[in-house]
């Protein structure tokens, strides 16, 4: 009996959330498709998508399960919600980087966040970020926030110099 995850993020992608999976799926390496539900007759009236075409796509990325709802123009995505990404090294934060920012906002935000195409908002960072953000050092810490605010894509290398410069 496969086990159900308690809290599932719907992901409100307007009429593109099959477009959105594919997009995810040419990304990460462990994303797939669990579930594909289609709107119906019934309900036309309220939710006015053609029979056949997908209401929800449940995925997953990573481990952590998603549902990408086809639910019509009334709500956008804001920074109000992101996605964080764990990198162990810069090669994989620019992968993530860069897959992701594709026709997405050309205006990256500020300390590795960045807004893709459909509008979501995700967190590339080191894996070590929190570690190297609270040293038991202050001065350390205090260097390491100083370098991550003049970033907009993260630099490891980067990070970790100003943890150690004295």
């Amino acid at each position: 009996m496969a086990t159900v995850q308690k809290i599932v993020p719907c992901l409100w992608f307007d009429d593109r959330a099959e477009e959105a999976v594919a997009f995810y799926s040419s990304i990460f390496d462990d994303c797939r498709v669990l579930h594909t539900a289609r709107y119906g007759k019934e309900g036309q009236e309220i939710h006015g998508h053609a029979e056949g075409t997908v209401m929800t796509i449940q995925f997953e990325l990573a481990g952590q399960r998603f549902l990408g709802l086809n639910g019509g123009p009334m709500f956008k995505f804001t920074e109000a919600v992101s996605f964080i990404v764990n990198c162990d090294t810069q090669a994989e934060l620019d992968h993530y980087w860069d897959k992701l920012t594709d026709g997405g906002d050309p205006k990256a935000q500020q300390c590795g966040w960045l807004k893709d195409k459909f509008g979501v908002s995700w967190q590339i960072v080191p894996a070590s970020l929190a570690q190297l953000m609270t040293d038991p050092d202050p001065e350390k810490s205090r260097r390491v926030m100083a370098a991550l605010l003049k970033m907009k894509k993260l630099d490891i290398a980067a990070l970790e110099r100003a943890r150690t410069a004295s």
